[in-house]
């Protein structure tokens, strides 16, 4: 399926790993034109290239500036440390939301501008699955995925009059260097050897987390014009976890 993609001036935050970097690979391999931002890009990479924290104040406008007019923003810059309620101090909360919370929205804020004013674009934020299936052992995370969420449903569903559409992804577990850091851990104090992590996936749908490339091309999908009457919903990739009871 041609996408229409091809010249297509995109921006993937956390583009340097992981479904960020998958994401910015599979746009340019449809025949964007794709710039990316993370705190440690590769220097002579693929892309074009913006070196930035997100969580600093004034960081957005400035990517946004930089980055100029687009036509398609994938939000996916952040991570959040795991702990209940009284693990997670006041400090630690307010960094992590500082980039993927507060992040997406100024952000978003900046290129919707731009957006709006050209009566075109996509904006596709990257959230999280704890954000429907709620974790307390998760509570900071599951609480910033369930607030971009409704901030993704009530953009996108009015973002139909500027002629921008906003939707959402929520991945389940993915196969990132974390998801496989944080399992050659639990590989280690479960099973005494680091490298048989792959063997605690069997609880997982199919056996397997999802590729990142599972969710760059459903992101793909959602950016292109096959999908343009779609605003203002959120796509759930996670083998059917968040459908089952319990």
């Amino acid at each position: 399926m041609d996408l229409n993609l091809n010249g297509k001036r995109v921006l993937v935050t956390g583009g340097s790993k992981g479904i960020g970097f998958a994401c910015a690979n599979v746009f340019a391999d449809e025949g964007a034109e794709v710039r990316i931002a993370s705190r440690n890009p590769p220097a002579g990479g693929r892309f074009a290239a913006k070196a930035i924290d997100l969580s600093r104040r004034g960081a957005p406008e400035e990517l946004a500036a930089w980055a100029g007019d687009l036509d398609i923003l994938v939000n996916n810059a952040g991570a959040i440390p795991g702990g209940d309620l009284l693990k997670v101090d006041e400090q630690t909360w307010r960094h992590a939301w500082d980039l993927k919370v507060f992040g997406y929205i100024n952000l978003t804020r900046a290129v919707y501008a731009r957006m709006k004013a050209a009566r075109r674009g996509v904006i596709v934020n990257i959230i999280g699955g704890a954000g429907e299936k709620l974790n307390a052992s998760y509570i900071a995370g599951s609480t910033a995925n369930a607030g971009l969420m409704a901030f993704t449903r009530a953009l996108g569903g009015v973002s139909h009059a500027d002629g921008v559409r906003i939707v959402g992804i929520n991945p389940g577990p993915v196969a990132t260097d974390r998801l496989t850091s944080l399992y050659r851990q639990q590989a280690e104090a479960k099973l005494g050897d680091a490298s048989r992590y792959r063997e605690l996936f069997a609880g997982m749908s199919f056996g397997r987390p999802a590729a990142p490339e599972e969710i760059a091309w459903a992101a793909a999908f959602l950016a292109s014009e096959r999908a343009a009457y779609i605003s203002g919903c959120i796509l759930t990739i996670d083998g059917g976890a968040a459908a089952r009871p319990g």
